[in-house]
């Protein structure tokens, strides 16, 4: 069996590793990012969801339009443009 090799909270496995033992690096991925190597280099990375809304999180942060909306409302919010939290008023 190929070695697998530790850094810093990452693991980086093989992929003939990942191959024979896929269910096995998903679960581990829960809670870690697994690099895939090939021939020694980094090839990929596996990123596992905890729960559905775990997998929405990453959604929101790797889109892009998302990305864009929320930089747009800083600079709304840097312009002066926007309501601050503590001036709305509830029933």
């Amino acid at each position: 069996m190929a070695r697998t090799i530790r850094k810093s909270g990452v693991k980086q496995v093989p992929l003939s590793e990942v191959k024979d033992d896929l269910s096995r690096y998903l679960r581990e991925a829960e809670t870690r990012e697994i690099v895939i190597t090939r021939h020694g280099k980094p090839a990929g990375v596996l990123i596992g969801f905890e729960s559905e809304d775990a997998w929405f999180d990453y959604r929101l942060e790797n889109d892009p339009r998302f990305q864009q909306r929320i930089e747009q409302a800083r600079s709304s919010l840097k312009e002066g443009r926007g309501v601050r939290i503590e001036d709305v008023e509830t029933d």
